[in-house]
């Protein structure tokens, strides 16, 4: 549905938690560690979602696992996305957080189109499984019930055009009792490739009574506002959008107040930083990093080593030279990094035509790798063999 006037906004309710604005950084394998998602939080409010976390991993206390878990002493509410297949040890990772007080929000990944996870049922693939799919959300829910933890799903449209599973699945999941269901438009065979179809979301916010959260080429705060008064979303996922731009939660904060106060139509003007205000924050991020590392044998040389995927999100259109650039991505130290990027020219202004402009993993469409049979059987409940995953992350 298109609206005429801007959407009214309102926090998002998830059980006892109130977001506002109502924000939230998808979880991204690598990427939304304790220290990104610190620097993020620094810029604008939201809910925060760790990288995914296997239920396999976590019940078996993988130590690599059990670090990812870890959340900033202020950080609320504390937001956890689970990857499981199997009913039985998906509410075992439940009960696990609600006993050991893990975490505040729990959320379901149903989404993941990565082969590795597709071709064993897993995934964005298993929604087509109906019934194993609404067994294993129940068994989240019945689990984080008594905790009062509220627990959300996140999939995407189907496998593909000819198998969409969406609104069957996000109903499937209201009967279970989920807090709210985020939709990315697109499916699994699209992978990261086109245009995500806000259509397909507004659909889902007609079917369903509970909070619906859009996902998908949400780029600039604009677009944030523009899903809302398209779809009647509650609320909008960001992922891709905000690498080597953690000031656009400030983006989006500055604009869903104004959208809340005074109805305005779009999001203002997008904070633009020079070149020296893109360098401190990058800094930043790398000290968090450091931070975060600490009790490793070399945490300095690790986080600055993490940092690295980072380099070219942050210098995405400046005429920084290749050189220059290929330092600054092998660095090892800090003191490395300030001489790095003490060379860079603090006054070279923001490079707007990158403004609104996919970010991040692009690809093209696939073909979606399926378990042998998988589309043939759409009622058997089943775990699939080899599904659960033993590392987390992505």
């Amino acid at each position: 549905m298109t609206t005429t006037a801007p959407a009214a906004v309102r926090p998002l309710t998830l059980g006892p938690h109130e977001v506002w604005p109502p924000v939230v950084l998808a979880p991204m394998a690598g990427i939304t560690n304790v220290a990104f998602r610190r620097l993020c939080r620094e810029q604008g409010g939201g809910i925060y979602v760790c990288e995914m976390i296997t239920t396999r991993a976590l019940v078996e206390k993988n130590p690599k696992t059990l670090r990812m878990i870890a959340f900033a002493p202020d950080e609320r509410p504390r937001s956890l996305q689970l990857y499981g297949t199997d009913p039985e040890i998906t509410a075992a990772a439940v009960r696990m957080v609600v006993e050991r007080d893990l975490a505040d929000h729990v959320d379901l990944n149903f989404g993941c189109p990565v082969p590795k996870v597709t071709r064993r049922g897993g995934g964005a693939a298993l929604p087509w499984r109906h019934r194993l799919f609404a067994r294993i959300v129940r068994g989240a829910v019945a689990a984080a019930a008594p905790a009062g933890i509220p627990v959300t799903v996140k999939m995407r449209k189907g496998i593909d055009d000819d198998h969409l599973t969406y609104v069957e699945a996000g109903l499937a999941a209201q009967d279970a009792g989920v807090a709210a269901v985020a939709l990315h438009g697109r499916t699994a065979a699209q992978r990261y490739s086109g245009t995500a179809d806000w259509d397909a979301i507004a659909t889902l916010k007609q079917a369903l009574d509970v909070p619906v959260l859009g996902n998908g080429d949400i780029w600039e705060a604009d677009d944030a506002l523009r899903m809302v008064d398209h779809t009647g979303v509650d609320g909008v996922v960001v992922g891709r959008g905000c690498l080597g731009r953690p000031w656009l939660f400030a983006d989006l904060e500055a604009a869903f107040d104004a959208r809340r106060a005074a109805g305005e139509a779009t999001g203002g003007t997008p904070v633009t930083p020079d070149l020296g205000q893109v360098a401190t924050v990058m800094r930043r991020h790398a000290e968090l990093l450091v931070e975060w590392f600490g009790g490793r044998w070399e945490p300095e040389r690790d986080g600055c080593t993490d940092f690295r995927k980072h380099v070219a999100w942050y210098l995405k259109g400046f005429s920084v030279g290749s050189d220059l650039r290929r330092s600054l991505a092998m660095i090892s130290s800090l003191a490395e990094l300030d001489d790095l990027l003490g060379r860079l020219d603090p006054t070279e202004p923001f490079p707007t035509t990158v403004l609104g402009q996919p970010r991040g993993r692009t690809n093209s469409p696939g073909r979606v790798h399926l378990p042998d049979g998988w589309l043939a059987d759409r009622d058997s409940d089943a775990v699939p063999a080899g599904a659960e995953l033993d590392d987390s992350g992505g």
